[in-house]
């Protein structure tokens, strides 16, 4: 966690980089002796959390805090040698009020719920899904390395699996839930049990009933839908 120090009295900034110094997981991103040079500071540096000192010459840390825009806002945890602003503080929507001297205990509290708001706000993005290359379809004993684009779509029919392209049909060495955990959407969708189509080979979308679809595929393959998932694709071709 990156953290930012902001106080106008150097001995104060010197003490707060002992102790952050002596936190596990935390970096100390920069320091700013007055509040324009914190705005500057937190915009150039986006600091996960600032210690923002509240009493200082000029823009004080409440107007600090009241100046900060954006999507990824740092954690704001105050620091002051006055406890007659902690209710102002919490107002501001800070998420710890520390008062000076600062003691360790207090300070690693406040780190502690920096994190944990942070863990809210920030959460893990998804790993990242290598994109799908090449299909493997068995023609006989050949193997044809296929494009994913020029697949139409997959037919299970009992333990087999066909792959259908305008060339002609393959077999498949997966089974479909495994092709479907494979095949990135929403270019591809399983529209029931034992077909997944590829949405960027449909060419029509017919109703039949009130709760059927009927899909027409570019080589002339039907297939049968619901209205749920008839509205799907039609989302994921934003037809």
């Amino acid at each position: 966690m990156k953290v930012l120090i902001v106080d106008d009295e150097p001995i104060a900034r010197q003490i707060l980089r002992e102790l952050l110094d002596d936190c596990p997981g935390i970096t100390l991103a920069g320091e700013a002796a007055t509040g324009l040079e914190a705005v500057e500071q937190i915009a150039r540096l986006k600091p996960d959390a600032v210690l923002l000192d509240l009493q200082m010459p000029g823009l004080d840390g409440f107007s600090v805090a009241r100046t900060l825009r954006g999507e990824s806002l740092p954690i704001i945890i105050f620091v002051t040698a006055f406890e007659s602003h902690a209710l102002q503080a919490f107002d501001t929507g800070a998420v710890d009020y520390l008062l000076k001297p600062v003691r360790k205990e207090r300070l690693t509290a406040a780190l502690d719920k920096a994190r944990t708001q942070l863990a809210g706000l920030k959460p893990e993005p998804p790993p990242a899904v290598e994109p799908l290359r090449r299909i493997l379809g068995r023609l006989g004993t050949d193997l044809h390395m296929l494009n994913p684009c020029d697949v139409i779509a997959f037919q299970a029919e009992g333990d087999t699996v066909q792959i259908i392209t305008a060339q002609g049909r393959y077999y498949a060495d997966h089974s479909l839930r495994t092709l479907e955990a494979k095949l990135p959407p929403p270019q591809f969708r399983r529209i029931h049990r034992g077909t997944i189509i590829n949405t960027d080979h449909i060419r029509k979308i017919s109703p039949l009933t009130s709760k059927r679809w009927l899909l027409k595929m570019s080589n002339g393959l039907e297939a049968i839908v619901s209205k749920r998932m008839a509205g799907v694709i039609r989302d994921a071709t934003r037809w």
